[in-house]
């Protein structure tokens, strides 16, 4: 009979495995006593060899017929594990990606790539979770998997705090909320089971994890609360009336009109609603000296709106909208530097009353930093009177004429995202009146909004604002220059 090297098969793991020597050299691990004849088989040992034998085998922690291992059981925790890691993996790049590649911030890009990085940890750790609940070939297959199952807690718990500040139901919620659950149950399997062992210096692993994770936790959550303000905005805009001629063929002047406007900020910006109106003002006029006060309030009531205005020698002011419109794509952006101009030209008759012609120009912005604007979705005007547009069909004896852009807004830090309903910017324009321009997530509706401290923080939260410029000039000075 050939000497043969000696078998020693250590104690059963936590999870059942029996590691084999033969030789002082790792054959394999075991499971069960087919297995362990398996590895036996593979070095030339016959399959009829007993296992009883101290002369051949020498047991550690128990004997032939110690084998605590549920293979079921087992095979269903390795299962759940990589499913878990899987899962949180595919989740995590979906929400970093959007970031990764199109955010216009560093910090939000930063945020964007480490949820990516994570997710192809994530992939390396269900890699590891099979090894380590199989026949763990790799030592440190089990921290590997413990370092992916505290990145779904983390994440997930990140996830679910920025949730809690608002309370609003997402689809979202049935993924991160059954991953968290999940993350705790295999910490707790993990931890039971020790499955940092066999990694050198374990205390120094397991210090690194937990400061690498708080710190991951910090930036991810300082990236999500800081609203980037550092680059404040700033418009150059002006309208000025031209010198005007007369038509020789009617009794009309023509009056031209140039509008600019240019970001000097240093942020793009989305130009969400904006208009420009020319009104004629007709006056009473008096020598006699009024009271200054007194046509301040009278003004003030008879407009209803704005600061009015007080004249000594000038009583019961009443202005005529006379040209109003667009002069700006709505959804268009305008880059930092970026200016635009447009003409236009009016016309008013020759003996039209009026004393002065005033011209005022509104813009209404949101910051390209602060979200992404569905452009294609926000052009589409609808018809306040097109009643077969019945979301936003509203009476003409009500509503006379509006119209109605509304597109999705999707905020420039994805976690913003996943947390919270879906926002949308709705801008009204009808010619002559004042723009409105908000943003929320309730249904649109002309009764006004659902909750208007949602919308003040939503305006705040993308950074949108309003700015405004305007000149008036004499109706005199515009005929006598045309001749008239």
């Amino acid at each position: 009979m050939s000497i043969r090297p000696w078998v020693v098969v250590e104690p059963p793991d936590s999870r059942g495995l029996r590691r084999v020597v033969i030789g002082g050299q790792q054959a394999g691990s075991a499971w069960s006593p087919a297995e362990l004849r398996r590895i036996l088989g593979r070095r030339g040992y016959p399959a009829t060899m007993d296992l009883d034998d101290p002369a051949s085998i020498f047991w550690r922690g128990g004997d032939s017929g110690t084998w605590p291992d549920h293979p079921w059981r087992r095979r269903a925790i390795m299962f759940l594990m990589a499913v878990g890691l899987l899962v949180s993996m595919v989740y995590n790049t979906v929400i970093g990606w959007p970031d990764a590649s199109g955010a216009l911030t560093f910090a939000q890009r930063m945020t964007g790539v480490l949820f990516v990085l994570s997710g192809a940890v994530l992939g390396i750790a269900a890699v590891a979770a099979l090894d380590y609940w199989g026949r763990h070939q790799f030592r440190a297959s089990g921290a590997v998997a413990l370092l992916g199952v505290m990145m779904v807690l983390a994440t997930d718990s990140l996830l679910l705090l920025l949730w809690f500040e608002e309370k609003e139901y997402t689809r979202h919620l049935l993924v991160y909320v059954p991953a968290l659950c999940w993350s705790l149950w295999a910490l707790l399997l993990l931890v039971r089971h020790k499955s940092w062992k066999g990694v050198p210096q374990p205390k120094r692993f397991a210090a690194g994890v937990v400061a690498t994770a708080l710190l991951t936790a910090v930036s991810l959550a300082y990236s999500t609360m800081y609203q980037p303000a550092a680059a404040p905005m700033h418009f150059s805009l002006k309208v000025e009336f031209g010198k005007a001629w007369k038509d020789v063929n009617l009794p009309f002047v023509h009056v031209p009109l140039t509008i600019h406007m240019k970001n000097t900020g240093g942020i793009p910006v989305y130009i969400i609603n904006n208009i420009y109106t020319v009104r004629g003002r007709v006056a009473l006029y008096s020598k006699s000296e009024g009271d200054l006060l007194t046509e301040w309030r009278e003004s003030v009531e008879r407009r209803g709106v704005g600061e009015g205005e007080g004249e000594v020698f000038v009583d019961q002011l009443r202005y005529t909208t006379i040209s109003s419109g667009r002069f700006y794509d709505l959804g268009n952006s305008l880059d930092v530097g970026q200016e635009y101009a447009m003409r236009r030209v009016f016309q008013i008759p020759e003996d039209i009353g009026y004393d002065t012609l005033s011209a005022e120009l509104q813009i209404s912005y949101m910051r390209k930093d602060r979200g992404k604007l569905d452009v294609e979705q926000f052009r589409f005007p609808h018809l306040s009177w097109n009643e077969r547009d019945r979301r936003y069909y509203c009476d003409p004896v009500v509503c006379g004429g509006q119209l109605i852009f509304r597109g999705r807004v999707r905020h420039n830090n994805n976690l913003i995202n996943v947390t919270r309903k879906p926002r949308y910017v709705t801008s009204v324009w009808s010619p002559g009146g004042g723009i409105i321009s908000s943003i929320s997530s309730f249904p649109f509706n002309f009764v006004g909004s659902a909750d208007y401290r949602e919308e003040r923080r939503e305006l705040e939260r993308y950074g949108t604002a309003r700015a405004r410029a305007d000149s008036e000039i004499s109706a005199a000075e515009l005929l006598r220059s045309a001749g008239v």
